[in-house]
C-alpha cells in the first residue's frame, strides 16, 4: 500500500506525537497557532484542522515555551511509538 500524499494537519501533529490527542491538535489549529510554509508560496496560519500538510511542508508553533519549526517528512499511516513519529519530521535550524 502507497503513502498518501498529504493528510489532514491535525492528524499529522497527533500522529508526529506533538499532541497527546488530535482534538488537543485540532484546537491548537483553529486557535490560529500553526503557520504552514510551502515551497513557492508565503508562510501563513492554518486556519482550519482539516487542511492537508505534504511531504517536504514547514510547520512552525510554539509548544511548551518553545518555538517548533519542523520539515514534514513523511505522512505516516498510524500514530505509532516516538522512534516511529520522529521520522515524520526533521527539525529546521532556527535562525
Amino acid at each position: 500500500m502507497s503513502e498518501p500524499d498529504a493528510c489532514r494537519a491535525d492528524v499529522w501533529l497527533w500522529r508526529a506525537r506533538f499532541f497527546k490527542t488530535r482534538s488537543l491538535a485540532a484546537r491548537f489549529i483553529d486557535e490560529g497557532r500553526v503557520r504552514l510554509g510551502r515551497a513557492g508560496q508565503a508562510e501563513h496560519r492554518l486556519d482550519k484542522p482539516a487542511r492537508p500538510v505534504k511531504v517536504g511542508d514547514q510547520l512552525v508553533f510554539a509548544l511548551g515555551g518553545r518555538l517548533v519549526a519542523v520539515r514534514v517528512e513523511s505522512m505516516g499511516d498510524r500514530r505509532g511509538p516516538a522512534a516511529e513519529a520522529r521520522t515524520l519530521y526533521s527539525p529546521l535550524e532556527q535562525g
